[in-house]
């Protein structure tokens, strides 16, 4: 998709990953780089080609089958299978981009300037936080190979002059150990992680939306980040104010317009034999701090052993007119390999 927009000087707002299937994120909302200036991927979303689970192929779209087109925006792949996407694109070429990072021992001080810098950025400057391992190889100094820190991974459609200004009192009061933003294609920022995700990985995550961070949660972070279990191992948190913000809880099936942070925890490594360790790691980690959760996941952040209270909570209050949608479109349960919603009782 990158490849077909921008050498029109466009691209749809999707992940962080350039990898990543469109149906799957799509389907479950998709943040990433885009999201404060140009809204999740479902707001990009004008129509879907659908399959559906009796064989009969329908479009959908606020004129046509709007329900389903209501239920498809976050819905996850439970009422059909989707085999086109039509989608409005936006003015995005070049960006600055790129990491900083600072050292673990200031990651609560970096966490919680982060935080208030996001508050009053514009919305042409996206930003996640995270905990990461740097990784060993060009262009990071190899006296930085495999150590953990904190960081930002940043994403700002403008000029790098007015990137250094904006940023310039966050660097000020955080000296970084690098700091690495500058221009680039955007499809460059969109793939920037790839190499660091090839298939075959053992992957286990947990997600949570999260409220502004108080200060409890930024010290549990800092403390549980420290302890990233292998150099693949990530935790990231981003932002979903902006554009995202401005649509309201009921008009997609995804709710999450409130939040401030959707937060993933991702135990990473090639050995399935450190499978259950990552696993135990993750779930630790995520007990900790979702107490300070709004209670809801981010659909593509939820593994299958997750149950389907989690899942209720998910969609709040969604969630029963996704089920009578589901009874329509998929009366018998079809499309149930995936984070489940049943269709309604007659």
């Amino acid at each position: 998709m990158d490849h077909a927009t921008h050498p029109f000087g466009l691209a749809v707002p999707g992940g962080i990953i350039a990898g990543t299937g469109a149906g799957g994120l799509t389907l479950g909302g998709g943040s990433g780089h885009l999201t404060r200036r140009w809204g999740l991927t479902i707001d990009n979303l004008l129509e879907a080609d659908v399959v559906l689970a009796d064989g009969t192929f329908v479009t959908a779209s606020a004129d046509e089958h709007p329900d389903l087109f209501w239920a498809l925006r976050g819905g996850g792949g439970n009422f059909g299978v989707v085999t086109s996407f039509l989608f409005r694109a936006h003015p995005v070429r070049n960006v600055i981009g790129g990491p900083t990072f600072w050292d673990l021992a200031r990651a609560e001080e970096a966490l919680r300037a982060f935080q208030a810098f996001m508050r009053t950025a514009p919305e042409e400057l996206n930003a996640f936080f995270a905990f990461v391992s740097v990784p060993p190889e060009p262009p990071f100094p190899e006296a930085l190979h495999g150590r953990r820190v904190a960081g930002a991974v940043w994403c700002y459609d403008g000029s790098q002059v007015a990137f250094e200004r904006l940023t310039r009192p966050l660097l000020a009061e955080l000296e970084p150990l690098l700091h690495l933003p500058h221009e680039m294609p955007f499809p460059a920022l969109q793939s920037l992680f790839d190499p660091l995700n090839p298939a075959g990985l053992q992957q286990y995550w947990r997600g949570d939306f999260m409220p502004e961070l108080g200060d409890e949660a930024i010290r549990l972070h800092a403390q549980h980040g420290a302890t990233l279990p292998t150099p693949s191992s990530i935790v990231h948190l981003y932002p979903l104010d902006g554009a995202a913000a401005r649509v309201g809880q009921g008009d997609t099936a995804y709710r999450h317009r409130d939040a401030q942070w959707s937060q993933i925890i991702a135990g990473v490594d090639p050995d399935p034999a450190r499978a259950e360790s990552l696993r135990e790691w993750v779930v630790g980690y995520h007990r900790a701090l979702h107490p300070h959760s709004t209670g809801a996941a981010y659909v593509n952040f939820m593994m299958e052993d997750e149950d389907e209270e989690r899942i209720q909570a998910t969609y709040g209050d969604n969630y029963r007119r996704l089920r009578q949608v589901k009874r329509r479109y998929d009366p018998d349960n079809l499309f149930r390999i995936n984070q489940n919603i049943p269709p309604a009782p007659e």
